[in-house]
């Protein structure tokens, strides 16, 4: 799921979803997000088993989902679908948020998805943390975190993003449907990748007076 800013050069997934102002309206609440992610992950799925995975009750995911189907971003199965059971799928598997213009234009929308889509990549990380002392031995030596300081122009910073996504594309993809398919022994991985701006703060004297900052006060 690719749900960051992207730079005009950067190209589209096959099977993903350029986000509109309707489309991120539509997104711009963290149930909703959980629920596309769910779908795309685990496939089709109904209301009440969603609600279960996410802790609501089912006519919250029902209403939630229907918003999604207006939108756009699911649609109901109706290979499995019956009168007393609603099934819904993901349309797509991958959701590009790459206008600036558009973030520009819809402030509050655009930071409403981007914390959702945060959260859910904390959220991520904190159950493989869970579970990292049950996992097999050679799955617990593939585990990951890191930080890697560097001092880049955007242009650097935009070149790095699109480097970064040509290494991983050389890689299978998981799709609900990948894992019959897939060799022996391969298991859902989740990489997750973050570039995040620090810019430096202004020095104490170019600020203005009144705004230095008291010694000893923390500066992130």
């Amino acid at each position: 799921m690719t749900d960051a800013m992207e730079g005009p050069d950067d190209s589209t997934e096959e099977n993903s979803v350029v986000l509109d102002a309707r489309g991120l309206r539509a997104l711009a609440h963290p149930l909703r997000v959980q629920l596309v992610r769910l779908l795309r992950k685990y496939g089709p799925s109904t209301a009440t088993r969603l609600a279960e995975r996410l802790g609501v009750n089912s006519g919250t995911a029902s209403y939630h989902l229907r918003q999604l189907g207006a939108a756009g971003f699911v649609e109901e199965d109706a290979e499995r679908g019956n009168a007393r059971e609603r099934w819904w799928r993901s349309v797509h598997q991958t959701t590009e948020l790459n206008d600036r213009e558009l973030a520009d234009r819809e402030p509050e929308a655009a930071l409403a998805y981007l914390q959702s889509v945060a959260a859910t990549y904390t959220l991520r990380t904190q159950q493989t943390l869970n579970e990292l002392q049950t996992l097999p031995h050679a799955w617990r030596g593939t585990f990951d975190m890191s930080d890697w300081p560097l001092r880049l122009t955007p242009e650097e910073a935009i070149s790095l993003r699109q480097e970064l996504r040509a290494v991983i594309a050389l890689y299978r993809r998981d799709t609900p449907d990948a894992a019959a398919s897939a060799p022996k022994g391969a298991e859902r991985v989740c990489v997750i990748t973050h570039i995040l701006p620090e810019l430096d703060a202004p020095a104490a004297s170019s600020l203005p007076y009144g705004t230095q900052e008291a010694e000893g006060s923390p500066t992130l």
